[in-house]
Parts: structure tokens; sequence; C-alpha cells
């Protein structure tokens, strides 16, 4: 026999279907569940429209690294708590610098970068960020200015929102 219907019967579908770790993986998955839920809850205290590059760069590690540990890539979950811990230590400390040592800060949390002064574009800004004039009217708008002439400064901020101050 030979085509798609050969393909079809050499699967195997004992292995496809009937599950050989579940319980193990269920228990590998809660977890892994409970303790990222406790060390972000610990660690990372902030709102979530508050969260930096760092935070976002420790989530998606995260990510990876408890992946491997639900799927038992890793020989045990303490193997795979290990690196999350890691991770999480890494992205504290390196939030303790920038708060305890301001003149590291910049290297961590960038300054806000002016978009806006006086009601004109700052187009070399705006380039480095690959914003367009478009772009910033559009978030004008969603804060209900009419007009680039309206704002006094616009800035982008470390964690990529814009902030918007109008002119009195």
């Amino acid at each position: 026999m030979a085509g798609p219907a050969a393909l079809l019967f050499s699967i195997d579908w004992e292995k496809v279907f009937v599950p050989t770790r579940a319980l193990e993986v269920a228990l590998r998955g809660t977890m892994v569940y409970l303790t990222i839920f406790t060390i972000l809850r610990v660690v990372l205290k902030r709102e979530t429209g508050n969260v930096g590059i760092t935070d976002v760069l420790m989530i998606v590690l995260i990510a990876d690294a408890a992946q491997n540990s639900m799927t038992g890539q890793y020989e045990s979950y303490t193997d795979g708590m290990v690196l999350v811990s890691t991770i999480v230590f890494w992205n504290f400390t390196l939030d303790w610098v920038a708060f305890r040592f301001p003149r590291l800060r910049h290297l961590i949390h960038p300054p806000p970068l002016p978009l806006i002064k006086d009601g004109r574009f700052l187009s070399r800004n705006m380039r480095k960020e690959f914003i367009t004039e478009d772009e910033l009217v559009s978030h004008l708008r969603e804060e209900g200015i009419e007009s680039p002439s309206q704002v006094k400064s616009a800035f982008m901020e470390s964690d990529g929102r814009i902030s918007v101050v109008p002119k009195e």
C-alpha cells in the first residue's frame, strides 16, 4: 500500500492518544504554576501597565524554563525551578541596582525620550523609536488631544508607553 493511506496506517495511534505520563505532567504543571505564581507575587508586585523590558524578558525566559520543567525535559522539577529562580533573581537584582545606584539607572531603565516639545514634533527622536507622526497623532487623539499644538510635551517612557503633558 502506498500513498496517504499507508502513512495513516503507519502512525502509532496508541502513542498519540494513550497517555503514558499524564499524572506526572499534571503534577509538574501544577507545581510549576504554583511556584511561579508565588515567586511573581513576592518579587514582581507591579501592575501590568508598569512592566518594563526586564520584566518582559523575565516572563519570556520563565515561560521557556517552566515548559521544560512541566514536560520533563529536565530530570527533576527542582532543576527547572532553580533556573526560574535564577532568572527572577537577576530581574530583581537589576531592579535593585537601578533603584540603589542612580548613576547606573539609565543603563537598566532608559530615561524618557522627548517626542513633542511645545507643540512641535522632535523628528530625530521619533526616528530613533520608529514612530511616525501619524502614530503619535493617533495616540494624542486617544488622550483626547486634537492637535500637537495643544501639547506642551510628550515622551516615550522606558516601558514603551507614551506620556503626554497638555498645554494649560
